[in-house]
């Protein structure tokens, strides 16, 4: 298992449009992935559950997979939060 703990910086957080990115992002990688915040933890590839995280900008989240591609998932999804890229 791979994770990394950042700080959302994207200005609108994690919604909407935002979150459709993230998400299909996250569903490029065969690992599976968690996205954690305030002691709640789901699946980053569940729009309903990342919606549901109410995520804003400054959240700090742990980004966490498992699997054969488990870095690369953690890193390119960090940096999207960590860049406003949306």
């Amino acid at each position: 298992m791979f994770s990394v703990t950042t700080v959302v910086k994207c200005a609108s957080g994690l919604h909407n449009k935002q979150a459709t990115y993230f998400i299909q992002k996250a569903n490029d990688f065969r690992s599976s992935i968690w996205i954690e915040a305030d002691e709640r933890k789901i699946n980053a590839k569940s729009l309903l559950g990342v919606l549901s995280m109410a995520i804003v900008t400054g959240t700090e989240v742990t980004i966490s997979a498992e699997g054969p591609d488990e870095e690369e998932a953690v890193k390119s999804l960090a940096d999207m939060l960590e860049e406003d890229l949306f």
